[in-house]
């Protein structure tokens, strides 16, 4: 209960000291029941882009809110001026517990995470078979990833007329991901985002992957310009052989209910943040054989007990495999 004059207390308020007629701060913060309900699109310098029913409207944070931040795909309550005109802004007051989240660090020794997306369903790890060559470290490291912030994977090869995708899904064979295979014709002609576009109908789907694997032209694919029109969004740019898109964009999906994030080319992918204790949540046929292990087990270590419940016949021994593999990024250079 809110309490004033005698009856307030240390608790109720704050003062300035060394000022004059300095006015007491309330730490008693308006609930804001009127507020809207919105989806941020994207971030930019201190500035939100949110979609409000179907208005995009511009928004900054509530000073309340201290150093929360809000990032794309977050569901937000805002307040003030919802009408999307130009030159009017709104604030951000309230954020909702996130469903997941994806997150990295810059580097593996860099000890500051960055959540790049909220509440997405699955992470679309983009590749390509040849030019570039892949980089099954960096898919490793993003699999981690998806798996810790409670996202499901989904594989998407692409230049399929340069080199076989054989080699690169036996890998993942036994992780059990599904996969789309496509080819640069397919890319520019539009079948590949058909194809795609099955397994994102319905979900948020972040897209991840690094320069010159196709990434953008995809998502471009997935949401024609007359798509990113309807709500507002200017079309990410791409020149040849170089990605600009500079922050994760929310863009809605075309004839369906999903979302596409479109995020920065990654160039390494840092897991210093994640904690192997996580990871296994993703293995549930193995995480049983955890019971027996010793405290802050890596899963890779002469006394772990997953080697006992492999042998017993719990679990296939490929799946402990690719469990510490994928654990095994966290340690490696991606170039290794």
């Amino acid at each position: 209960m809110r309490r004033y004059g005698k009856h307030t207390d240390e608790d109720d308020i704050r003062s300035r000291p060394g000022r004059r007629n300095t006015r007491p701060r309330t730490n008693i913060r308006p609930k804001h029941e009127d507020a809207a309900e919105g989806m941020v699109l994207t971030v930019d310098r201190g500035r939100l882009t949110c979609l409000v029913e179907d208005r995009v409207v511009l928004a900054m944070k509530a000073r309340e809110l201290g150093r929360k931040a809000a990032v794309v795909g977050d569901r937000v309550a805002l307040v003030g001026d919802l009408s999307g005109k130009k030159d009017t802004l709104a604030r951000i007051v309230r954020i909702a517990d996130r469903s997941s989240v994806l997150r990295r660090t810059a580097d593996d020794d860099d000890p500051y995470e960055r959540v790049v997306v909220a509440n997405a369903d699955q992470l679309a790890i983009v590749t390509a078979l040849a030019d570039p060559e892949p980089r099954p470290r960096l898919i490793d490291r993003c699999l981690v990833a998806a798996y810790d912030g409670g996202l499901s994977p989904l594989l998407v090869l692409t230049k399929s007329d340069l080199a076989p995708p054989d080699t690169l899904l036996e890998l993942y064979g036994d992780l059990d991901i599904p996969y789309v295979v496509t080819s640069r014709e397919e890319l520019e002609n539009g079948g590949a985002a058909e194809r795609v576009h099955a397994e994102l109908d319905g979900k948020v789907t972040a897209f991840v992957g690094h320069s010159g694997v196709g990434k953008t032209t995809l998502v471009n694919a997935l949401v024609p310009e007359e798509r990113r029109r309807s709500t507002g969004h200017v079309n990410a740019v791409t020149g040849r052989g170089r990605h600009t898109t500079t922050s994760a964009l929310a863009l809605p999906l075309s004839d369906s209910a999903g979302w596409v994030i479109d995020t920065p080319g990654v160039r390494s992918f840092g897991l210093a943040h994640i904690d192997p204790s996580r990871v296994i949540h993703a293995f549930p046929d193995l995480e049983p054989g955890t019971e027996g292990c010793p405290r802050a087990c890596s899963h890779d270590e002469p006394d772990c007990a997953l080697d006992d419940w492999v042998a017993e016949g719990h679990a296939d021994p490929a799946r402990l495999y690719s469990l510490r593999r994928l654990l095994s990024a966290r340690e490696a250079k991606e170039g290794d």
